[in-house]
């Protein structure tokens, strides 16, 4: 029920060794609470006057504000501990988020993601705040009050005694379906927050295709799951905080019972059978907390454990191993024998295809129909490519061209082998290298735009682009009109992501970019026109090919026109390269390319 990896948490000894002590002095407050109210009623029954039970009360006072105290000053020694945790784990997973990169987001999802740095965090310092005091008070306080009862009446506890495992063992019953339904709340929020991200994100495409709706009812659909599922966890939390109130509520009618019993037949006194009454519901407090609180806070446990399992996530850190260098006409890539799978899927069954050349037309050994894997994975990726040469990708969509990319990009890690990559003869396991990226353009379909101006946008790659190299850039890819009819030109500020601008545009400042990164000799394009209309994607054609000149290029895309300009191609299907070779080559004895481009030629007709 308690997830182990909290007691690793920062400084938690030591907060615990804290709680520990605070609660001791609590126990003793509640004893002498008990005792001296126990006391003052009984001076009250026998006629006292009030100047013999005035030390009673004012004792009685004393241990009550004594108890408050420390109850104030735990919650607030609490959320101090549960802030300082949390602003730390939102730097880890922060630190983590940028280690894993991509792998990482497209394991946990974007909308999950977020909301564990948003709601999550608030989730996990109501938890941290919660289950550590209750936990610790549950630990201590009933055995000291259990203990000076058995001074007082050995029945009375051993009443108290023999009912308390019986609503530990409700608690851990009730509380586990209460945990698997809240798992289960929580994996149909997850989804719910990743669709909605995804229905945001493509809102404006989901409708040019007339989806909107029916993504729409997916949405509600899940919604509605999540919904139900909340109501189940609410009704198994219901029934367990009426188990515990009503199993404590007998005992301490049954422990009134015995003592009255005794009272009646003169067995007992009235002092230690009252004391015995005041501490039962005591006795019985730190679980009945402990249980209303736990599912109180599933959400945040169930969150922090999240947090747990991304923070284990295996990342691979940054190498240095390639020496310093800009690609040129004569440097070289060998990529040998690559897999792949977000999922770390056993390599093991993969063939390994050792016979790929870059001449003529090459076809792996084994065929697409015989792959087993899911999508966007990779196997058995061989690549041999020299100096300033244009390679286009294609594929059907889902076959992990982009997943390539990125290996290349250094964005994602192949599984590690000595030998992964070749770069100018030196081996590499991976590209995530600072040297590497140092080399590198990146232009994706839909190209990131800071919330700064657009100048600020234009030197991302250099920050000490000068005016004159920036006007060149503006001037070859079309940007100076646009520029020039702005109110504050280059200083004019975008919103994030290119709010106010169109996709046209965002495209042309990505351009901008590169042609301003004079010394990264690698571009990649990942469908750099896909979400643009013909008009602007012929406008943006000589920019590109233009700007790809003295470059080693990767280029994915589904428009065949592109493919007129490159040196080479690679047909992928499935995670593999099922046929490699010039596109002229291709064209006459490509099976597979043959087959990806007859229907785009038909539709050109």
């Amino acid at each position: 029920m308690i997830d182990k990896r909290l007691f690793k948490l920062p400084k938690a000894k030591i907060m615990l060794a804290m709680l520990a002590g605070l609660m001791f002095l609590q126990a003793f407050a509640i004893l002498g609470q008990g005792i001296f109210l126990a006391q003052a009623i009984v001076g009250s029954w026998k006629r006292h006057p009030f100047t013999d039970i005035t030390q009673d009360v004012l004792l009685f006072l004393i241990f009550y504000l004594l108890r408050q105290g420390i109850n104030w000053f735990q919650k607030w020694y609490m959320n101090r501990y549960a802030n300082q945790t949390t602003t730390l784990l939102r730097k880890q997973l922060l630190n983590k988020t940028y280690d894993g990169g991509i792998a990482l987001v497209s394991r946990i999802g974007t909308g999950n993601l977020v909301s564990t740095f948003l709601d999550g965090m608030d989730e996990i310092s109501n938890y941290l705040s919660l289950i550590f005091p209750k936990l610790i008070a549950l630990a201590i306080i009933p055995w000291v009050i259990l203990i000076y009862v058995f001074t007082l009446n050995a029945l009375s506890g051993w009443i108290l005694l023999l009912v308390f495992p019986l609503l530990i063992l409700f608690m851990i019953i009730l509380g586990t379906a209460a945990q698997s339904k809240a798992i289960k709340q929580y994996a149909g929020y997850v989804k719910l927050q990743n669709h909605f991200v995804d229905a945001l994100r493509g809102l404006s495409t989901l409708k040019v295709l007339g989806l909107a709706r029916r993504y729409g009812n997916i949405v509600y659909k899940n919604s509605e799951n999540y919904r139900k599922k909340t109501m189940g966890v609410l009704r198994v939390a219901i029934l367990s905080t009426f188990t515990l109130d009503f199993f404590t509520t007998l005992s301490i009618a049954m422990i009134a019972m015995f003592l009255g019993i005794g009272l009646i037949n003169g067995n007992l006194i009235l002092y230690p059978s009252l004391v015995i009454l005041i501490l039962s519901p005591e006795y019985f407090l730190p679980i009945r907390d402990f249980g209303n609180d736990f599912h109180a806070t599933l959400n945040g446990k169930n969150a922090l454990g999240q947090i747990f399992d991304i923070l284990s996530f295996p990342t691979t850190p940054q190498e240095d191993q390639l020496s310093r260098f800009t690609w040129n006409k004569g440097s070289t890539l060998i990529a040998k024998d690559l897999s792949f799978n977000y999922s770390h899927v056993d390599q093991n069954k993969f063939t390994v295809n050792k016979n790929a050349k870059m001449t003529g037309v090459v076809k792996n050994k084994k065929s697409s129909a015989q792959t087993s894997h899911t999508v966007d994975e990779l196997q058995n990726i061989n690549l041999n490519l020299t100096g300033f040469q244009k390679v286009g990708i294609i594929g059907p969509t889902g076959a992990g061209k982009t997943t390539l990319m990125r290996i290349l990009a250094g964005f994602l890690t192949p599984h590690l082998k000595e030998d992964n990559f070749i770069v100018n003869g030196q081996n590499l396991t991976q590209l995530n290298q600072k040297n590497w990226q140092n080399q590198i353009t990146y232009i994706p379909q839909d190209p990131y735009m800071f919330a700064a101006s657009i100048k600020d946008n234009l030197i991302f790659y250099n920050p000490d682009a000068n005016q004159e190299e920036i006007n060149t850039a503006l001037k070859a890819t079309d940007l100076n009109n646009f520029i020039a009819s702005l109110k504050d030109g280059l200083n004019t500020k975008i919103g994030e992501n290119g709010r106010g601008i169109s996709g046209g545009q965002k495209q042309r400042i990505a351009l901008a970019r590169a042609f301003l990164a004079k010394d990264r000799r690698i571009l990649f394009f990942d469908e750099p026109t896909a979400h643009l209309d013909i008009e602007t994607e012929y406008e943006l054609k000589e920019p590109m090919k233009k700007l790809m000149e003295n470059h080693l290029v990767f280029f994915t895309t589904h428009r065949l026109h592109w493919l007129n300009d490159m040196d080479w191609c690679l047909v992928i299907e499935n995670g593999e390269i099922v046929e490699q070779g010039t596109p002229a080559d291709l064209a006459k004895n490509g099976t597979a390319f043959k087959k990806l481009t007859q229907p785009l030629k038909e539709d050109l007709l």
